[in-house]
């Protein structure tokens, strides 16, 4: 159990950076530390969170939409 310890310590160390892979919404609830992955369903309904797609039945996010969406809140906030 030490080893796990020492792994979640240094991923906790490294800057925060978006994977090189598609976005679950599980990743999303990970990311934010959102209360649920619901929030993110409701985002979608919504249309206020990132730009979602499927594959098959499987919602999936593009790391750069992420990114542009935290970015356009950012702009709101500084306005």
């Amino acid at each position: 159990m030490g080893s796990r310890r020492r792994v979640v310590a240094e991923a906790a160390s490294e800057p925060r950076g978006l994977p090189p892979r598609y976005l679950t919404p599980d990743d999303l609830v990970a990311m934010f530390d959102l209360p649920s992955v619901e929030t993110v369903y409701q985002w979608r309904r919504k249309r206020t969170g990132p730009r979602g797609f499927r594959v098959g039945r499987h919602l999936r996010y593009d790391p750069a939409d992420v990114q542009a969406w935290v970015e356009s809140l950012r702009e709101g906030a500084a306005a």
